[in-house]
């Protein structure tokens, strides 16, 4: 029995580390990314990307016009700032400020495991909410 009990104590004193390194890793990916796209190393940004991004875009240079044309604030945001981490069994959505010249953006992530990797799943732009961000 009490072997049984030290077990438990164990598992759950991990889960939160567990938790928290998969927090870091999410973030670090989207990162990453948004680096490679201000170095306009797409080949780099679109590697971050998870396999159904990449088979929709085909190519780095696909994947590249598309950012460039349509979220002008992922690829040249003026500042980043995470906010909030929400998990979805094993998915992960990650809300990023993204802040402009004359505005700030609020953009979902979803983060995805790919045989060990983390992978960007898709980005959204929510809807302004009116507090500024």
């Amino acid at each position: 029995m009490r072997i049984l009990l030290r077990l438990i104590v164990v598992l759950a004193l991990m889960l939160p580390g567990a938790a928290r390194a998969d927090e870091a890793a999410v973030r670090d990916v989207i990162a990453q990314q948004i680096d490679a796209f201000q170095r306009d190393d797409f080949d780099a940004a679109f590697a971050h990307a998870s396999p159904m991004i990449q088979n929709m875009f085909g190519t780095a240079d696909g994947f590249g016009a598309m950012i460039r044309e349509g979220y002008p604030m992922v690829w040249r945001p003026a500042s980043i700032r995470f906010s909030l981490l929400r998990q979805e069994g094993e998915r992960f959505f990650q809300q990023v400020v993204l802040g402009g010249d004359t505005r700030s953006y609020v953009a979902e992530y979803e983060v995805v495991q790919v045989d060990g990797i983390w992978r960007i799943n898709g980005v959204q732009l929510l809807p302004e909410s009116g507090t500024g961000a």
